[in-house]
């Protein structure tokens, strides 16, 4: 289907107004009826705007993209055409701004009379890091009640780093050059390297993903051409200096963990990002192992507890006690001590370097 929005402007005097859409480097494509005009459609810099002076009087704001702000008078980024229109000078390309890191240390407890909050095709929202640490990343849990298709479309995401780590259920999913859709588990992840074109098929009942971006404020684009799977396999493809990454529960290899009595599994993400970011899933093998006191010297390190319990004191603050579905993030740099480890205890940490 090729179809062309408009968008409809009246106009007082269409010979004035021609005049100066084409002084912005738009061109007339239609105008009628040839003896007296009334409509005029011009076309330029990817948008149609028809000037109809049958149309109820209005004032519109037009955004016009460009990478080159010199071909306009005098550089001006701001125009008033005759009829009160508002055109505005903007860049094109999409600029990903990395904020600096307001470090805090961050505690988060898992209210579970508090409402969560409606987002995208009705899924559920829990900000795990309501800060943002000034807008660096945003950490969010999110829950799909009630499964089947999800009404999602081909599409990208303009960011530096990002995770889905699948927490409970599964979701079936496809990405561009990594092969057919596939099912991701309670206890896998995957990696969405920078405008990686995919797309969410379905997803379980109760469904809940762990989603980490960074920056916090970024880009999603729709793809309206590209169909997936695409029919290459290329799993070594690089995105912006990232590959792809699905680390699987079921092929994990436990090890020995830098924290004495806990033993961890490797993602792969560290490898696949270039040591941008790490996840890792760490257990407890000895509950009765004594306080850890730690400190780290990335630039973030968020964690989130899985199952169990836990006691977390830092930098001379309160202690508090968490569990399931609490998380936090600590500062570099910062000691803190972690204690009173429960059986079955299970953590996600991520943590991020400095862009």
């Amino acid at each position: 289907m090729n179809s062309q929005a408009q968008v409809l402007l009246s106009s007082n005097d269409l010979t004035a107004d021609m005049d100066f859409l084409i002084g912005l480097r738009f061109k007339l494509i239609n105008i009628y009826p040839d003896d007296e005009p009334e409509v005029a459609i011009m076309k330029g810099h990817g948008l149609q705007i028809r000037l109809d002076i049958n149309a109820s009087d209005n004032k519109a704001s037009i955004h016009i993209l460009t990478d080159d702000i010199s071909q306009f008078d005098d550089e001006k980024t701001q125009f008033i055409a005759p009829n009160g229109s508002v055109y505005h000078i903007l860049e094109k390309s999409y600029q990903l701004i990395y904020p600096q890191t307001k470090h805090q240390l961050e505690v988060i407890k898992y209210d579970k009379n508090e409402p969560w909050s409606i987002g995208r095709a009705g899924m559920l929202y829990r900000d795990l890091l309501p800060s943002r640490l000034g807008g660096s990343i945003m950490v969010s849990h999110i829950h799909i009640p009630n499964g089947g298709p999800v009404p999602d479309m081909v599409h990208y995401h303009t960011i530096g780093f990002q995770l889905i780590f699948c927490y409970s259920g599964w979701v079936k999913l496809v990405y561009e050059d990594q092969g057919p859709a596939f099912i991701l588990r309670a206890g896998d992840c995957v990696t969405q390297p920078p405008e990686i074109r995919h797309r969410v098929l379905e997803a379980s009942d109760n469904l809940e993903v762990i989603e980490i971006g960074v920056p916090a404020q970024h880009m999603t684009s729709v793809d309206h051409e590209m169909q997936l799977p695409t029919k290459n396999y290329r799993p070594q493809r690089e995105f912006q200096g990232q590959r792809f990454c699905h680390h699987q529960l079921k092929q994990a290899i436990w090890q020995p963990w830098h924290i004495e009595g806990f033993e961890y599994r490797e993602s792969g993400v560290a490898e696949a990002s270039k040591e941008l970011a790490s996840v890792k899933v760490a257990r407890i093998k000895n509950s009765a192992t004594k306080p850890q006191t730690l400190s780290h010297n990335k630039d973030i390190l968020f964690v989130f507890i899985m199952q169990g319990q836990i006691k977390l004191a830092a930098d001379g603050q309160q202690s508090k006690f968490l569990s399931k579905g609490d998380s936090y993030v600590i500062p570099p740099h910062m000691q803190y001590q972690i204690s009173h480890f429960s059986d079955k205890l299970e953590l996600l940490e991520v943590s991020l370097a400095e862009k």
